[in-house]
This record gives structure tokens, C-alpha cells and sequence, in this order.
């Protein structure tokens, strides 16, 4: 298969973590601004998203983007960008090889199964392997580990990637925006994975220019 290039392109994985709709929301928020977004999916994040978002999602990768095209066209909101959803074993697409990947990667939820293979540089599939490439490219990686608590096994594997150049995102929304609802959650985590993509958003107000600033607040 033939893939075309674009200037504005990202790796996205999710994985069997607990977390579906962060990635969503991701995926939803990187189309809506022009990006290309090479997805990858493992077996465990579709039982995620069965239990978290009701959502059947088929290992076809071409049924798979009609799915997901269709439950973010179900919002209305505006997509400018492509999506391409690609299986395990497509070792010949951009992701695959430091000529021709992107430079920046989020790994949106990340299991610490998959947490453990990338510090390890295991590249047993796609995902994996697309992760070592950023890595050994000195692009951008970002891990959203979905996990509590985390045992030491863990924290050795995100000390590792940390000092290998990777971002360790724990999916721990903050309270200080006085959120509502669940979305309200979700949008705070994907906004700060947003802020280190440097990807505009408008999902939650910045520290220090909200209205419930600890400044209003009386002493």
C-alpha cells in the first residue's frame, strides 16, 4: 500500500490499559487539527474499548477506520486530517522505519505489558517497533500509563524511557479546573498531551487565567 506524505503527521498506539476514552478524545482532537494520524491498536485495546465505549472494534484495519470515522463523524465536529489504521504486522509502513516516520509518537492508554516492551526495545510488532524508531530517532514519545499502583518493576521501566528522551504522562487528571463531569476529566489529561504535542487546543482554561484562580479565592 502506498501512503502520502504529510508535513503534519503522528504515530498514535492504544493499548490494553485502562483509558479508551483518552485515546479517543486524542484521536479526535489531532484529526480536527489537519493531522495525519498512523493508529495502532492492539488486541487488548479493543476488549478495552468494548468495555469502556461499547465500541466492537474489528481487527480489519479498513473496517476499523469506517468504524472510528464514523463515531467521531457522530459529533460534528469538523475533521481536517487523515486517518490511517495499520495492523500489527504492516512492517512496511512509515511508522516502521526512521526514514519515513513521524517524529512524534503517543502511546494513549499504555499498558505497563506495552510500557515494558518499549524500555526493553523488544519490537515484537509494529507498535513496539514504530515506539523504538521515535526513540532511536530522537523524536518525541509520549506514555500514558494507566496503572495503580505502580510496583517497582514499573517505575524502573519509566525511569528508563525518561532518561531515554520519552515523556511518562500518567493518566492523573487534576481537580483545579472544578470539572463537572467525566469529559471535563478527559479533556484535562488529552490537553496536556495536546500542550507537549504543541497542538492548539481550547479544551480546558489555563492556571492563572481561570476565574477560580487560588488568587480570587478569599484568604
Amino acid at each position: 500500500m502506498a501512503y502520502a506524505k504529510s508535513s503534519k503527521a503522528i504515530s498514535l498506539a492504544w493499548t490494553g490499559a485502562s483509558g479508551a476514552p483518552y485515546g479517543l478524545k486524542l484521536l479526535e482532537c489531532l484529526l480536527a487539527s489537519g493531522y495525519q494520524v498512523f493508529l495502532m491498536i492492539s488486541s487488548a485495546a479493543r476488549v478495552v474499548l468494548a468495555t469502556e465505549h461499547g465500541l466492537q472494534l474489528s481487527a480489519n484495519s479498513d473496517k476499523a477506520k469506517a468504524q472510528l470515522l464514523d463515531v467521531l463523524a457522530q459529533k460534528n465536529i469538523p475533521l481536517s486530517g487523515e486517518l490511517v489504521v495499520l495492523g500489527k504486522d504492516e512492517w512496511f509502513s512509515p511508522p516502521a522505519s526512521g526514514s519515513a516516520a513521524p517524529k512524534q509518537m503517543v502511546i494513549c492508554p499504555c499498558s505497563t505489558g506495552t510500557l515494558a516492551a518499549v524500555a526493553t526495545g523488544m519490537s515484537n510488532n509494529l507498535l513496539e517497533r514504530a515506539a523504538d524508531v521515535v526513540l532511536k530517532e530522537r523524536g518525541q514519545l509520549i506514555l500514558v500509563p494507566r496503572e495503580t499502583p505502580f510496583n517497582a518493576i514499573h517505575l524502573e521501566h519509566m525511569l528508563n524511557l525518561s532518561r531515554l528522551g520519552a515523556t511518562i504522562m500518567p493518566a492523573a487528571p487534576g481537580f483545579y479546573h472544578n470539572p463537572k463531569s467525566v469529559e471535563d476529566l478527559i479533556d484535562f489529561m488529552v490537553a496536556r498531551i495536546l500542550d507537549h504535542l504543541g497542538v492548539d487546543h481550547a479544551l480546558t482554561s489555563r492556571w492563572g487565567y481561570d476565574k477560580h484562580s487560588p488568587n480570587d479565592i478569599d484568604n
